[in-house]
């Protein structure tokens, strides 16, 4: 019980007031389980980008840390290819530093933090953390690379194109739903429940 109460105060939180670049809503009637979304900080590799992730809320919450992972891939030092996150905050001591005074918010945040401050000394990903650390220029073309095809979707609205197949070279107009832009998808797909 003090756990849904808790997960509501949050989430009442996280919607009235959300961190710059941060929303969370709960998935479909499950409380255990939310979904974020991070925006890409300015001057980062990841600008213009918006990172989904998946949050999975223990039923020893707030003395357990919830379960984070991205499910927008991302090339970073700190998470590696199946979405987990190496941070301090989500691992319980004396290796971690979740504490029950941290919250979703915070947590969201510190993550946002992590992903304009890559931390190659406790890296995931060795290979991406030696690129960091001693090629940096082309870990910043990897990453730019990576959030271009993965977390920014560039086109919207309706388009027609045409086509000619070869057995009849008769042109074909197919209507082609495309996605919305990345700042677009983010305010439309805010949902908050209380």
């Amino acid at each position: 019980m003090q756990r849904i109460s808790r997960l509501k105060r949050e989430l009442q939180l996280l919607s009235a007031e959300p961190p710059p670049g941060v929303s969370c809503w709960q998935t479909e009637g499950r409380v255990d389980e939310l979904q974020a979304q991070i925006v890409g900080g300015a001057n980062t590799p990841y600008e213009g980008g918006v990172f989904t992730l998946d949050i999975n809320i223990p039923e020893r919450y707030p003395f357990e840390p919830p379960k984070m992972h991205f499910l927008t891939p991302i090339y970073h030092p700190n998470i590696d290819n199946a979405g987990r996150i190496c941070l301090d905050a989500l691992k319980l001591p004396p290796k971690g530093a979740w504490r029950p005074a941290l919250n979703i918010s915070t947590l969201l945040t510190s993550i946002q933090l992590l992903m304009a401050e890559p931390n190659p000394d406790d890296p995931l990903m060795a290979d991406i953390s030696s690129e960091f650390k001693y090629n940096k220029p082309l870990y910043l073309e990897k990453a730019k690379k990576w959030t271009a095809e993965h977390a920014i979707q560039k086109n919207k609205g309706c388009v027609e194109t045409e086509e000619k197949t070869p057995e009849n070279k008769n042109k074909k107009t197919a209507h082609k739903r495309e996605a919305l832009s990345a700042q677009e998808n983010l305010e439309h797909t805010k949902k908050v429940c209380m």
